[in-house]
């Protein structure tokens, strides 16, 4: 007969209905247990014989579940164990408190749920990207306006791209002092670039002041996350790229190239003054110099000249005869001597006297620069020598006649 034909009272073979009455016999269900458990651990089933039966009236029994607990108390123990990697630190919690940051190598801490350790890597350089995403096809060039486009001081748009680089100096700080590091720390980097870049003019920020503006968002972003005790270290900060927007890219470039020929106008300017100036400066020095020593020049002739002619009015009041004639002798001879005259005492005998003439008066004659010479080797007008002749008439040299007199005295 099926479960649901008529008169079977309608029981299925899931309900149960039918089978019992009551409810069911709970001593039933823990004495079936109980075998289960003994069958387990390798005892005999004597609830038959037996009017108390109990799993653990038997040695063997206790001996195996003894052996049980034990292995599973040593399996437990040794998950304890753990292995931290060279630049790793580990940090220990007991039930979510902080214990211990253990260094690389092996380890032991009381296994879960006891305690727990996270792994954090304190040599790994981390970075986040401020004004761009690198790779990201969902933005144009990879640009983010809304966090690039920043305003100056002198009321001007630029477009700033920043990347910064840190890492972990402590493991326990960057754990437990701040929810989300990597999302505050980007939130920080954004508020200190919008600060300098704000409190800076847009020439500056686009040329000269790329490193000083640098150097200010790392201290800044530094001082604010040491601040909030976060665990992290900055190791660099690159401005990726500095520009004015898109829209005014065009007239930007102008204004700068326009700036660049200023600038190279200015440098070639100051390297012609700098050529020009020293050369000045020495030719000024060379005059000055030339001055000083015609000074002293003449002032060493007019001194010699002086002393000169009070040592001479000295010898004239002692024999003024003898000094006036020496006077006058010297005198002679000093116009005479750039003459081409040739004097010869002819009264004092009868015998001939042969003079090379020509010679005597080339050495006498003075040496006077000649002009260009022309290509023949000659110059441009030619030079009158004197010629001594025959004809010419000999005349008495006054030093002769002079020596002559003071020889008869």
């Amino acid at each position: 007969m099926s479960w649901n034909e008529p008169g079977n009272d309608k029981k299925d073979p899931w309900s149960g209905q039918g089978d019992q009455k009551g409810p069911p016999d709970l001593e039933e269900a823990i004495r079936s247990i109980q075998e289960k458990l003994t069958k387990f651990l390798g005892g005999n089933n004597n609830s038959d014989n037996d009017d108390s039966p109990s799993p653990f009236s038997s040695g063997t029994s206790m001996k195996s579940l003894g052996f049980l607990a034990g292995g599973a108390l040593i399996i437990w123990g040794l998950s304890g164990f753990y292995i931290v990697d060279e630049g790793n630190h580990g940090v220990e919690t007991r039930f979510g408190e902080y214990i211990n940051t253990t260094q690389s190598g092996l380890n032991w801490h009381l296994p879960s749920p006891i305690e727990r350790v996270d792994i954090v890597n304190v040599k790994q350089q981390r970075f986040i990207e401020v004004g761009y995403r690198s790779g990201g096809s969902d933005q144009v060039n990879g640009s983010v306006p809304k966090e690039a486009l920043m305003l100056t001081k002198d009321e001007n748009y630029v477009d700033v791209r920043l990347a910064v680089q840190y890492q972990v100096k402590d493991a326990k700080q960057f754990i437990f002092n701040v929810v989300n590091p990597a999302f505050t720390l980007k939130q920080v980097t954004e508020s200190a670039l919008r600060g300098v870049v704000g409190s800076s003019a847009m020439d500056f920020v686009l040329t000269e002041g790329r490193s000083e503006i640098v150097t200010l968002i790392k201290k800044e972003i530094q001082d604010v996350m040491d601040s909030y005790q976060s665990g992290i270290q900055i190791t660099s900060v690159n401005l990726q790229d500095a520009q004015p927007p898109e829209q005014v890219q065009s007239s930007f470039e102008d204004a700068i190239k326009a700036r660049e020929d200023q600038q190279r106008l200015i440098n070639e300017a100051e390297a012609y003054s700098n050529d020009v100036v020293p050369k000045a400066r020495g030719a000024a020095a060379r005059k000055m110099q030339e001055a000083e020593g015609y000074k002293e020049q003449v002032i060493a002739q007019a001194e010699g000249e002086s002393s000169r002619f009070t040592k001479l009015l000295a010898e004239y009041s002692k024999a003024p005869d003898v000094t006036r004639k020496r006077l006058y002798i010297e005198s002679m001879e000093t116009v005479l001597s750039g003459t081409n005259t040739v004097m010869v005492d002819a009264k004092s005998g009868n015998n001939m006297v042969y003079l090379p003439l020509d010679k005597m008066i080339t050495q006498r004659q003075p040496t006077v620069p000649s002009s260009t010479p022309s290509s023949t080797g000659s110059s441009d007008q030619p030079q009158s020598q004197p010629v001594v002749t025959q004809e010419q008439p000999i005349v008495e040299h006054p030093v002769t006649r002079v020596r002559e007199a003071r020889g008869r005295q």
